[in-house]
């Protein structure tokens, strides 16, 4: 029987810790990790709250994009909606629903885990979880929320699953989240959605969702 293609959870004993820069959002920290016979090492690595993202899926096979300015890249950028997990003891799965409610005046009544990937890991310890939502409705007027700074007056775009998709190849969009996302639902919807996972389904690169022996 073929081995299962899959990450191996194995962490390696970190002898040193330091903070070396305390930011607004994400801390940069320095560890000096023993990789056994490779010896010690010391990396310097962007330490991150981690995010989610919500691939928002109408009737008609259109996703809702919003286009933010990133000044990082100085690029007014088509994304879906995202945001940090900057919410002590919140679930995921509901952080993921306030950003489609808060970025696209939107909820969903059915959700699924899309799909996870780690954005850097070289360099961020960053962990994103892509949900998939669908059977959308508006937020009612009265109930929506206020945006300011670089979501002020954001705009909200209905686009269809395979124009994204062909975007993104074409090298006409960018953000990562949005390109993975449309690809994995693509292949997921090609294979009767049997790929969907539940939005409690078990989250283990993200460090705050590992069991202790993964940890280990």
């Amino acid at each position: 029987m073929e081995e299962q293609l899959a990450d191996r959870f194995e962490a390696r004993p970190v002898l040193a810790q330091e903070t070396v820069f305390e930011g607004m959002v994400w801390d940069v920290v320095s560890e000096t990790v023993d990789l056994g016979e490779a010896g010690e090492v010391t990396r310097q690595f962007v330490r991150h709250p981690g995010a989610v993202a919500v691939l928002a899926l109408d009737d008609q096979g259109r996703v809702a994009l919003v286009q933010q300015y990133r000044h990082p890249v100085r690029m007014f950028e088509w994304e879906i909606p995202a945001g940090l997990l900057d919410v002590d003891d919140e679930p995921p799965h509901v952080g993921a629903a306030r950003e489609l409610h808060e970025e696209a005046d939107l909820v969903a009544d059915t959700w699924h885990v899309l799909v996870d990937y780690v954005s850097s890991p070289g360099g961020i310890d960053e962990a994103l979880r892509i949900y998939l939502a669908r059977d959308l409705s508006p937020v009612p007027h009265h109930d929506r929320h206020t945006r300011d700074g670089e979501e002020l007056g954001m705009p909200l775009r209905w686009v269809p699953l395979e124009q994204v998709r062909d975007a993104f190849l074409a090298g006409k969009v960018h953000n990562a989240a949005l390109g993975l996302a449309a690809l994995s639902a693509l292949a997921s919807r090609d294979q009767g959605w049997a790929t969907l996972r539940p939005v409690d389904a078990p989250w283990p690169i993200h460090r705050d969702h590992r069991t202790p022996a993964q940890d280990s």
